[in-house]
């Protein structure tokens, strides 16, 4: 199911034995435009700490009762690798991160956005399935470069979007599967360019590049494309009924996963 993202953060978050505490932030790779980790804030549990949380460990989030289930203890989080809220997430830590837990890299395989699949549950059937060395190496022949691409979705609230010939207004929201968590697309909203404004589903695959310098996404599609789509309703879920008129509207084929 397509979930927003904005609409998650503060779902309260249940461990296998205990609350442990609220969804803040979540955290995607801008390559492969996935949601790498979940941050969670722990609250009074652990006072002004807060910890990462992978999908591979992440039930599906509960739309009536504002919960998610993670598969772990409190005494794993408890004991996982500190963050350090003033620096970005290194692929070091990130080793040792799946470390603790004993979980395959994502990054080993190099094929889909979960490493050698392309969903994360089935790194946690392999992580119990067969231990994990400690002391590991990914594999050499597909060692990914150690530069941090992990970006908040916090964070790109608010970035300026581009069409091709000029803005249209900013990002709103992210919507992602809640099974592989692949980001589908971008939420626009275009209230300081179009009179009324409205709010537009993105594609994810006509982002054509982005300046995180400059706080800006640039779109493969041009405007007159952006206001004459399909409006987006936050309060109704995104069907294949919705995604196919999407689909139509621009000409392309039903590629739906």
């Amino acid at each position: 199911m397509l979930r927003s993202l904005k609409d998650i953060i503060g779902y309260a978050l249940r461990g296998t034995d205990d609350e442990i505490g609220k969804c803040h932030d979540f955290l995607f790779d801008d390559r492969q435009w996935g949601i790498r980790y979940m941050v969670a804030d722990t609250g009074n549990w652990l006072p002004g700490r807060k910890v990462l949380v992978s999908p591979i460990t992440l039930g599906k989030p509960g739309r009536k009762n504002r919960k998610f289930n993670v598969a772990l203890s409190r005494k794993q989080i408890e004991n996982c690798p500190p963050l350090d809220k003033d620096m970005p997430v290194s692929r070091e830590y990130e080793k040792r991160w799946f470390d603790h837990f004993g979980f395959p890299y994502y990054w080993d395989g190099n094929l889909g956005l979960w490493g050698m699949s392309g969903h994360p549950i089935a790194l946690y059937q392999h992580s119990l399935q067969e231990r994990i060395p400690e002391n590991r190496e990914p594999a050499q022949a597909n060692e990914p470069d150690q530069k941090n691409h992990l970006r908040s979705v916090r964070e790109i609230k608010g970035y300026d979007i581009r069409a091709s010939d000029e803005s249209i207004g900013h990002v709103e929201d992210m919507i992602a599967d809640d099974e592989t968590w692949a980001i589908r697309y971008i939420v626009a909203d275009t209230r300081n360019w179009l009179p009324g404004g409205k709010k537009v589903l993105v594609y994810q695959k006509d982002i054509e590049d982005v300046s995180w310098k400059h706080r800006t996404l640039g779109l493969s599609i041009d405007s007159e494309s952006v206001r004459n789509s399909p409006e987006y309703d936050p309060s109704m879920p995104i069907n294949q009924v919705f995604e196919i008129r999407r689909y139509d509207f621009y000409g392309r084929p039903h590629d739906i996963p």
